[in-house]
């Protein structure tokens, strides 16, 4: 694209930075939990009537779809950016910290959304510089199952008008603001969450020969679904299984409880091996609980697939931001095995996932997401939303 659309995108994010900023600060402020961002939804409906963009609301309750048409006919690119908060305390004591008690954008969807906003707003003030259109996607439900992403597709978002990519940003405080990540192929893993039920009988705890301990075959049956990861899997695919979880119904120092629970997450970049290694979690729950003579229930609620970035799109994107930001704050990214449901509009559209550098340069925001202190250096939201809008016009005008 040419230095002078370049210049003007760099002019338009940075006059619209305390505009950002402002949005937010208040959306930070106003946290809503999955499926729940009713006020976050009118807020943001809000700005963009007040851009004169046009959207449809009420996908998946508070799901919005605005789109922006540009000069003329062409191809159709979609912006994603996600709207809930999580069930944490915030600890910080900035001006702008929740005040949602237990509620807190501790994920950065509160840095998503504004950028997505400033993108529409920069995209809409150059419209006349594109061909094509592009859907801005606010999105529910990012942190539960089975994903707001999911849920969208399956209302019909993208029926009228399927979109021939996707991009969505995600806050990344091990890069400083002004730096992004990028990745091609596999890049985050599937998440299934595990809930497992080991029922035996109870007795006192002095006369274990009389009962059949669930306390035991839990403890065993945790240690023998570590085979999963260490034995079964091929070793080139990353797989992790994690108990996060054990809980007794009732119990005491002397008496031994009928019922144990156990919750945890299994992970992996195979979408084949994934369901393999269910049907081994399965065995495994029925050998254990035979030996021990107790009964081991598993459910396996199945998640977010397998992340994968298109590789001509995504090594198209890095080159493009390497244009607009220069070489030297662009980064190649390592596999990750956390999820995202973005995953299920990369199954769809070719897609790209890219991360957006949150730090200070002396590191004052490090703090990881999903903390009590997560906070961001905010110069991020400019380069994120003008980052949204160079690759949003560079695939439209290619």
């Amino acid at each position: 694209m040419s230095e002078e659309l370049k210049s003007k995108i760099l002019a338009e994010s940075k006059s619209i930075q305390s505009e950002l900023i402002a949005i937010r600060r208040h959306i930070h402020q106003h946290p809503e939990l999955s499926f729940e961002e009713y006020q976050t939804s009118t807020f943001l409906k809000g700005k963009l009537k007040d851009a004169g963009i046009s959207f449809v609301d009420g996908w998946v309750k508070t799901g919005i779809l605005a789109t922006i048409k540009g000069a003329d006919l062409g191809k159709t690119v979609a912006l994603r950016g996600d709207m809930d908060a999580l069930p944490i305390q915030e600890k910080s004591q900035v001006s702008y910290a929740s005040v949602n008690e237990n509620v807190m954008h501790a994920c950065g969807h509160d840095v998503h959304s504004a950028c997505l906003i400033g993108a529409g707003l920069i995209l809409q003030r150059l419209k006349d510089q594109f061909r094509g259109s592009v859907q801005l996607v606010f999105q529910p439900g990012e942190e539960k199952l089975p994903g707001g992403a999911k849920l969208m597709l399956e209302a019909g978002l993208f029926e009228k008008q399927a979109p021939d990519a996707v991009f969505a940003l995600h806050v990344f405080p091990q890069l400083p603001a002004g730096h992004l990540g990028f990745r091609s192929g596999m890049y985050m893993a599937s998440t299934d969450e595990l809930y497992f039920t080991v029922r035996g009988k109870g007795g006192h705890a002095a006369m274990p020969h009389q009962v059949k301990d669930p306390v035991l075959a839990a403890s065993a049956f945790v240690v023998e679904l570590q085979q999963i990861a260490s034995r079964l899997a091929p070793p080139t695919i990353p797989t992790v299984l994690s108990i996060g979880k054990m809980q007794t119904t009732g119990g005491a120092t002397n008496v031994i409880p009928d019922e144990v629970r156990l919750e945890g997450t299994f992970r992996t970049m195979d979408e084949p091996w994934r369901s393999e290694a269910h049907q081994h979690i399965q065995r495994i729950a029925e050998s254990v609980g035979s030996s021990h003579g107790v009964s081991i229930t598993a459910d396996i609620r199945r998640g977010y697939p397998v992340l994968s970035n298109d590789k001509v799109l995504t090594d198209r994107a890095q080159l493009a931001a390497e244009t607009l930001w220069g070489t030297e704050k662009i980064h190649l990214l390592e596999m990750r095995m956390t999820a995202e449901d973005f995953a299920w509009f990369a199954q769809e559209f070719p897609a790209c996932f890219f991360r957006l550098g949150t730090n200070s340069p002396e590191g004052k925001f490090s703090a990881g997401v999903h903390t009590s202190t997560f906070d961001i250096d905010e110069d991020a939201l400019v380069v994120g939303a003008a980052t949204l809008a160079w690759l949003a016009i560079g695939y439209l005008n290619s």
